[in-house]
């Protein structure tokens, strides 16, 4: 069970905070069952996550694991989806979402950047997942290395062209 104020991963909501842990305040709502209230990082609202349910939650990775995660992503392969049909692009992203993996989104944002390269045209579709992917990826991020949203991405580009740098040497 997480405590009050723990930040975990929810779903596919990415970073929300534990605001509370208790039954739902809403007419004919069973008062035995209780939920977390769930205040997500980006974004707005609250979820409420019944306590026994099955939805995927855990906590928010290390400092230790979001540092390796950064140092592993050169390795990752970008996931590029050979078909052009929109609800077969939609399925196959869909499904990189639903692992629940910071390697996974990884892995959109970079297929996702290869594709829209490719193009001419820009698609409001793939932009759209590609910020979804990662808005969720660095709330995760800038949760485990203790930094602002905003800090994230020059913060991944910096190490990354230091890895690149060491390699080079």
């Amino acid at each position: 069970m997480y405590s009050v104020g723990e930040k975990i991963i929810y779903g596919e909501n990415g970073v929300c905070t534990v605001e509370c842990i208790g039954p739902l305040a809403v007419s004919g709502a069973s008062r035995d069952r209780m939920y977390y209230h769930l205040r997500p990082l980006i974004g707005s609202g609250t979820y409420f996550a019944p306590v026994d349910s099955g939805a995927y939650m855990r906590p928010v990775m290390s400092r230790e694991e979001a540092e390796a995660l950064i140092d592993s992503m050169p390795g990752i392969e970008p996931a590029i989806c050979h078909d052009n049909r929109f609800n077969h692009v939609d399925a196959f992203y869909k499904e990189l979402f639903k692992q629940h993996s910071c390697e996974a989104l990884v892995s959109i944002v970079k297929g996702l950047r290869c594709r829209m390269s490719e193009r001419k045209t820009k698609s409001s579709r793939a932009e759209a997942t590609m910020k979804r992917a990662k808005d969720i990826l660095h709330g995760e991020l800038s949760v485990a290395l203790g930094m602002d949203f905003k800090e994230v991405e020059p913060y991944i580009q910096s190490r990354l062209n230091d890895l690149s740098e060491a390699v080079g040497e």
